[in-house]
């Protein structure tokens, strides 16, 4: 029986370093595919990539302001001890639908800043282990949820799209079901 376990775990170290091959060799064969076929239907590669550079800074500039003033009030709010005040404010309604006080905050910032999401995780899993209850439902929530309000800022800036209709209220349900999801499952 122990044999098996190590030519399973063999075969699995395999095909792990097969991918990681795989992936470091997929990049340039991709750049040199588009240079290739650039060069073969006489289009000038070079002159369309600066092209693409052009356009990728214009949409940044655009949605810049946007950016920062996303994380700048994410930012105060975080740092003015209002999401401590929020998060104990839910803390009676998180204990009635089997919530842990300690990832109310992580829930709440998801859907405006993954990377402040991810320094609460960051501090969830030094204190109680990735392997904990708290640990694994936010590891799940990470997974199943979005940052609905950088994504559709960054979108909708950059496409300049005004009128978002439904997509607000379906983003927020899908988080929603993502946050269930997490609690069911951990």
């Amino acid at each position: 029986l122990g044999d098996v376990y190590k030519r399973q775990e063999e075969t699995e170290m395999d095909t792990v370093k097969f991918l990681l091959y795989f992936s470091d060799f997929i990049v340039p064969f991709t750049m040199f595919y588009i240079v290739v076929y650039g060069f073969f239907n006489r289009n000038d590669v070079y002159e369309s990539f600066l092209k693409g550079v052009k356009e990728g800074f214009q949409i940044v500039i655009e949605i810049a302001p946007t950016m920062i003033a996303l994380l700048v009030s994410i930012g105060i709010f975080r740092a003015s001890g209002a999401l401590d005040s929020f998060s104990e404010l839910l803390a009676p309604a998180g204990k009635l639908l089997h919530i842990p006080v300690e990832v109310i905050p992580v829930f709440i910032v998801r859907i405006f800043s993954s990377s402040a999401a991810v320094s609460f995780v960051l501090d969830i899993f030094k204190e109680y282990g990735p392997d904990s209850l708290v640990g694994n439902m936010v590891s799940i929530m990470m997974g199943c949820t979005e940052t609905v309000f950088y994504t559709m800022s960054v979108y909708f800036m950059s496409a300049h799209i005004r009128k978002t209709r439904w997509t607000l209220p379906g983003a927020l349900v899908a988080t929603a079901a993502g946050i269930a999801a997490s609690i069911f499952l951990a």
